[in-house]
């Protein structure tokens, strides 16, 4: 039976290999304008950690993310032009038929830095500690121009910054996009319960 147990497992593995080979295919396609960077969400949010982040171009609005089943989401819209961040991890509780799994992405670690371009993340709560160069609050969403993608619905609440850094970021997501993503030390592990980023 424990021999079994590990064939679904090194199955389950295999799978997301190619889930995370067409995450940066479609990835590559939203920057080259091939597709969109508006999707339809899952059900389910997942959880942000970064030690640090470092931004040029920064922006806030508010938004609404819709999911499959027409399932309406608020969301603050936060957009960065372009960042380095250090310690990033990423996690999802998955249910499967063995139970409730961790599926945790990583990178950044060890004096490593992830960078990313026009990167614009849909958040339900958010925790940090932060740095922030030049504000415009107040403004309307729908005239932010310091990331190209990080706009709201116009004549609603936005805001934008020239420079910001964060630290200790802990945020609750329900969608991530980026122009590009380059990460020199991705992680990639899935465990059996519930080991979350924070």
């Amino acid at each position: 039976m424990a021999e079994q147990g590990r064939v679904r497992w090194k199955r389950f593995a295999l799978l997301l290999v190619p889930v995370a080979a067409m995450t940066s295919l479609l990835i590559g396609a939203t920057a080259q304008g091939v597709i969109g960077a508006t999707f339809v969400v899952s059900g389910n949010g997942f959880k942000l950690f970064a030690g640090e982040l470092r931004g040029q171009g920064f922006t806030l609005a508010t938004d609404v993310d819709q999911t499959k089943s027409g399932r309406l989401i608020p969301v603050i819209v936060a957009g960065v032009r372009r960042a380095s961040v250090t310690e990033l991890c990423s996690s999802a509780l998955v249910k499967t038929p063995v139970g409730t799994v961790t599926l945790r992405l990583t990178g950044g670690q060890g004096g490593n830095e992830v960078s990313v371009d026009n990167l614009v993340i849909d958040v339900t709560v958010g925790q940090t500690a932060a740095s922030i160069r030049d504000l415009e609050l107040g403004r309307d969403a729908g005239t932010l121009d310091e990331v190209p993608a990080g706009r709201g619905p116009a004549g609603t609440f936005g805001g934008q910054a020239r420079v910001v850094t964060l630290r200790d970021v802990r945020l609750g997501a329900r969608a991530v996009t980026a122009a590009t993503f380059s990460l020199p030390d991705l992680g990639l592990k899935i465990t059996r319960g519930a080991h979350e980023c924070w």
